[in-house]
């Protein structure tokens, strides 16, 4: 009996995660999404430059991309935050003063774009040659090919994907406390942390793990669905109805 106490104190006290939770609302939760918008936002122009990079048909902007993906892709993410988000500071270049968001988003940001990148290539090339041989036929540039015709089209077969990396930001900044945080600019792992540590306990960071549950899981059914009504298309069910009454119309 003992010992189910103390695995219950140390994962489940719920007087601690009742104090915990109003914090982890007001101050993490917001700061959490604000990181993931923030990083998504410099992960995706990173990653539409990077795969129009990779799909060049010069060697001299193929293979920078390329690295530059591999690289990122390669490295571990908390290696990458510290490279990073405190490695820039420490070099003077200190473009974001001290405001630690500014680092700790470009850090995620850079991450992501290569993995972003990715997807991208795969959108822009899955779209059809003969939409690309048309469009080249008509006079428009390569250039204005790409703006108007493939990255439309490609970025709409992509958006689940996307959003399913979109999820993987959302986990990413829990690496974020390793640059340090001041008080009111936490992330929810960093109040956690830092609860769990001041009371001995690891409930604060079980509190934690289900705000990040109640947050992806979701997402990850929406993605899973969306991904297979993208494939599939939409059911015969669903536009049966609308056949007949267009036919009852007709009569």
């Amino acid at each position: 009996m003992d010992g189910l106490k103390q695995i219950w104190d140390t994962f489940f006290d719920l007087d601690l995660i009742g104090s915990t939770l109003p914090t982890l609302l007001k101050e993490g939760l917001l700061n959490t999404l604000f990181l993931t918008v923030l990083a998504s936002a410099i992960g995706l122009v990173v990653g539409i430059f990077l795969a129009s990079g990779l799909m060049s048909r010069f060697r001299i902007l193929r293979l920078p991309c390329r690295w530059y993906v591999d690289i990122l892709r390669g490295l571990p993410h908390i290696l990458s935050i510290y490279l990073i988000g405190q490695g820039l500071p420490l070099a003077g270049l200190t473009m974001f003063g001290n405001w630690t968001y500014g680092y700790a988003a470009l850090a995620i940001g850079l991450m992501e774009g290569a993995y972003m990148a990715e997807i991208f290539r795969s959108g822009f090339q899955s779209v059809d040659k003969g939409i690309v041989e048309a469009s080249r036929s008509l006079g428009m540039s390569h250039t204005k090919t790409m703006r108007l015709i493939v990255i439309p089209i490609g970025f709409r077969r992509v958006l689940p994907a996307l959003t399913g990396q979109f999820i993987l930001v959302i986990k990413s900044t829990a690496l974020v406390y390793l640059l340090g945080l001041a008080a009111g600019q936490r992330e929810m792992f960093a109040i956690a942390q830092d609860t769990s540590t001041n009371n001995a306990s690891l409930s604060p960071l079980v509190a934690a793990g289900l705000f990040y549950l109640a947050i992806t899981v979701p997402l990850t059914y929406v993605v899973n669905r969306w991904d297979k009504r993208m494939r599939e298309g939409r059911p015969a069910e669903a536009t049966a109805p609308k056949a007949v009454r267009t036919e009852e119309a007709l009569v």
